[in-house]
């Protein structure tokens, strides 16, 4: 293995203003330790808030929705990594990140629900959310009840922005973004 250059690693995470960043294999135990720390740099940046809260909750929702998808599939622990990263714009905003590999269809799917949440304002996105709240819960359905991605657009200040990159195997890795 090449020796890793973490200097210029550091600076490139100082010139992007990324706060936090992991990669590898997410447990709930880790989730829970990451969002500690998190949490404490958050305060430790003076964050408003209502601004941490969203941002610590965007980080959840999207950690375990990796989490839960991998444990669905049964994958193995490097198919089932995580790459999250908690940065700042340039407008000060925070910006959750976060990526895993998914069946390629399944990223279609979720390109399609986030494009559709993207053409939404506030007011939309709140009678999306009750909507789905009020819908029963198909127990045999392979995901959640689908407030999740809802939740994470009606906290996020800018439409949601996700990517899918096709991979040879038939999986592809999905990134979803959120600014807060």
């Amino acid at each position: 293995m090449d020796s890793i250059d973490l200097y210029s690693m550091r600076e490139s995470y100082n010139r992007q203003q990324i706060m936090l960043c992991f990669n590898g294999p997410i447990s709930r135990s880790l989730i829970e330790e990451i969002g500690n720390a998190l949490r404490n740099y958050l305060q430790a940046d003076h964050a408003h808030p209502s601004a941490a809260m969203d941002v610590f909750g965007v980080y959840i929702e999207m950690t375990q929705n990796i989490r839960h998808y991998a444990t669905l599939k049964g994958w193995a622990e490097q198919d089932a990594a995580a790459t999250v990263v908690i940065a700042r714009d340039s407008d000060g905003h925070y910006v959750v990140s976060a990526g895993n590999l998914v069946e390629e269809a399944d990223g279609r799917n979720l390109l399609a629900q986030i494009d559709k949440l993207a053409g939404l304002d506030k007011a939309a996105l709140k009678a999306a959310y009750k909507e789905q709240l009020r819908k029963p819960r198909d127990e045999s359905a392979s995901s959640g009840a689908g407030l999740g991605l809802i939740d994470i657009a009606r906290k996020a200040s800018a439409p949601l922005v996700a990517s899918l990159r096709e991979l040879a195997d038939g999986r592809a890795f999905f990134s979803l973004r959120a600014v807060i």
